[in-house]
C-alpha cells in the first residue's frame, strides 16, 4: 500500500498506543481520523497532532454500533474513502473473579470485544471498496492468562479469535486483517501515567512503526497475528 493520501481511522486514538499510531501515519502523509469518548479528549488530541488538514477528531463510544456508523460516515463525507481501520479502543479492570464488579465486567466486554465487532461492522463496506486493511489491538493477555484478569483475558482471547476468523472471511475481498498483541506498553492503560519508569516498555511509536511495516508489506504476504514484547523486561 502506498501510504501518501490514504485514510485511516483509529479508535481510542486520543492518547497512548492509538495516538502513537496516528503520529506515525501522519508522518507518512496519511489522513487520520481519531476517536475518543469525550469531546474534550478528542479536541485535545487533534490540537496536539497539529495537522488540521489531515486530522479529523470524532466522538464515538465503540460499545455503540450507531456511534461507529456515524464516525465512519463522517470520515467518508470528509475524505471519500477509508483505507485503514485500527480497532484500538480498550479498557482493563483487574480483580479476582469473585470480587469483579458486574459493571466492570460488562464494560470490558462491551468495549474490548463488542467494540472491535462494531468498528468492523461499520467500516467493512468501505474497506471492500478500498481493498483496505483492518487491524485490532489485542494483547499478550489474549494468549496468556493470569490471576485477577478473567474479564480482561476473556475479552482479549475473544479479540484474537474474532480477528483471525474475520481474516478468513474478508481476504476474498482483498482486505487484509491482522491482530497485534503487545506486552507491556508505556501508555495510559489502567490509569498509568507514562514516565521514565516506563522506559523499558514498548513505546506507542514502536507500535506505530509496526503498523507502517504491515501496511507497506507486499500484498501477497499477510502477518495475521503478531506478538510483540519488551526486549528486556528485567531492566525495570
Amino acid at each position: 500500500m502506498k501510504l501518501e493520501g490514504k485514510v485511516a481511522y483509529i479508535t481510542g486514538g486520543t492518547k497512548g498506543i492509538g495516538y502513537g499510531i496516528a503520529e506515525c501515519l501522519l508522518e507518512q502523509g496519511m489522513k487520520v481520523a481519531v476517536s475518543g469518548r469525550s469531546q474534550e479528549s478528542t479536541d485535545a488530541a487533534v490540537k496536539s497532532l497539529n495537522n488540521p488538514d489531515k486530522v479529523l477528531g470524532l466522538v464515538s463510544d465503540v460499545a455503540k454500533l450507531e456511534d461507529e456508523k456515524k464516525a465512519v460516515a463522517a470520515i467518508l463525507d470528509k475524505w471519500g474513502q477509508l483505507d485503514v481501520v485500527m480497532a484500538n479502543a480498550g479498557v482493563g479492570h483487574f480483580a479476582p473473579i469473585d470480587e469483579m464488579k458486574d459493571e466492570k465486567w460488562h464494560q470490558m466486554i462491551d468495549t474490548n470485544l463488542n467494540g472491535v465487532y462494531h468498528t468492523l461492522k461499520a467500516s467493512v463496506e468501505a474497506l471492500k471498496k478500498s481493498e483496505g486493511y483492518y487491524m485490532t489491538l489485542a494483547s499478550l493477555a489474549g494468549t496468556n492468562f493470569f490471576p485477577t484478569a478473567a474479564g480482561y483475558n476473556a475479552t482479549k482471547f475473544g479479540v484474537v479469535g474474532f480477528t483471525q476468523a474475520a481474516m478468513l472471511d474478508l481476504r476474498q475481498y482483498n482486505i487484509k486483517v491482522t491482530t497485534i498483541m503487545p506486552g507491556s506498553v508505556a501508555s495510559h492503560f489502567n490509569d498509568n501515567e507514562p514516565s521514565e519508569k516506563d522506559a523499558w516498555k514498548i513505546q506507542p511509536e514502536d507500535i506505530g512503526k509496526l503498523v507502517i511495516d504491515l501496511l507497506t508489506m507486499h500484498p501477497r504476504t499477510l502477518p495475521s497475528k503478531i506478538e510483540v514484547r519488551p526486549t528486556r523486561p528485567d531492566l525495570k
